[in-house]
């Protein structure tokens, strides 16, 4: 029956984690305010009167769109319920009622975006209010933090406050330009040095070689997240083929359906996003192609590796590729699933951890050997 049920990309269909009741608490929605993520959604944000719920103080929740908004009948200046949804994530669950007194007011959606002031738009049956405005600026900063955040090309020293101070500076506008910077740039920036600038220079040189799979949910096309790159770098294998798919080309690939092949299709069709390949391409970078079938599974399957202290022989980034390509996962924090503890200089509290957990500590050049190198 398991099988049957199968598995969806986070987890199995047959199975449901038993969770405790979520700690919660009322306070006051002081305001509401409407960010743009990077696809140009509009998000409204309830502000909060600070509240301490299960040892964090909350000051602010997403209320996701303005379905939920309406559904869940909030006003300014109601006393609410909030929860953190999984004891992580704060969320309004309902107003107070019986506190109403009268002097609330309803939440009024924009009609233009709060970024750059562009008609706001909603499409079909979607829930989500958006701006079409591709040269929306949130936009372009929330697609550049995604692009070199882990669930993209995963750029070490290139964080979200990181990309935010470059687009501020006027040193990146798009994804392009990050392949530009230079040691000098950085290192003159305030919170920057030579050490620092010099790691995030070789980060972004390590990623010039990306995978199809990496390089398609790094550049944060509507309705794709890694699982469906990974469906698609292995059906096309490589960027070219890719670029010459039609929407019925699309629609022959189990799992996607009408809308996210329209999504592709006119993604690849924009004249500024074919600019933007043939601009990354003339800096370097080179998208290669996916491996098929059983090449896929390298030696590294099953083996979970964490790395603690700084690699002599290549960076971080390229280390995690590596072990990638080879069919190896490569974990965040210290576990028992870990099995194999990489020892670079400096090495943190994970090297402490490891070896009170016995878990298999090896060497720079024990790894090397280990990924062909």
């Amino acid at each position: 029956l398991q099988e049957r049920l199968g598995a969806k990309a986070r987890s199995p269909r047959w199975a449901i984690a038993a969770k405790f009741p979520a700690s919660q608490a009322t306070t006051r929605l002081l305001a509401v305010e409407f960010g743009v993520g990077r696809t140009g959604a509009i998000t409204p944000v309830a502000v909060l009167d600070p509240v301490l719920i299960g040892g964090v103080t909350v000051r602010r929740a997403t209320l996701h769109n303005e379905d939920e908004l309406r559904r869940k009948g909030l006003m300014l200046g109601d006393t609410v319920l909030v929860q953190r949804a999984g004891d992580v994530i704060p969320e309004v669950v309902k107003p107070v009622l019986a506190n109403r007194t009268g002097q609330e007011q309803p939440v009024v959606m924009p009609t233009r975006c709060p970024e750059c002031e562009f008609p706001l738009v909603r499409i079909g049956q979607e829930a989500v209010t958006r701006c079409p405005n591709p040269a929306c600026p949130a936009q372009r900063v929330r697609g550049l933090i995604h692009f070199t955040g882990k669930g993209g090309m995963d750029i070490e020293g290139l964080g979200k406050k990181a990309v935010e101070q470059l687009v501020s500076q006027g040193l990146i506008q798009d994804i392009p330009d990050i392949y530009r910077l230079e040691v000098e740039q950085l290192a003159g920036l305030a919170g920057w040095g030579d050490k620092s600038a010099e790691n995030a220079v070789r980060a972004i040189q390590g990623s010039r070689t990306p995978t199809l799979a990496k390089f398609l949910a790094a550049l944060g096309i509507r309705h794709v997240g890694e699982v469906t790159a990974q469906v698609l770098a292995r059906h096309f294998t490589s960027l070219p083929r890719l670029l010459l798919a039609g929407e019925a080309d699309f629609l022959h690939i189990e799992g996607l359906g009408e809308q996210m092949a329209a999504s592709l299709v006119d993604y690849f069709q924009d004249p500024a996003v074919r600019e933007m390949l043939s601009r990354l391409e003339s800096l370097g970078v080179r998208v290669q192609e996916e491996k098929k079938g059983a090449e896929i599974h390298g030696g590294l399957s099953g083996s979970v590796f964490l790395f603690t202290g700084a690699l002599a022989h290549l960076s971080r980034h390229e280390a995690k590729a590596r072990i990638k390509e080879l069919g190896g996962q490569v974990a965040s924090g210290i576990s028992r699933k870990v099995t194999h503890v990489v020892l670079g200089e400096s090495p943190g509290s994970k090297l402490t951890q490891a070896r009170e957990l016995g878990l298999t500590v090896i060497t720079e050049d024990e790894f090397l050997r280990l990924i062909g190198r």
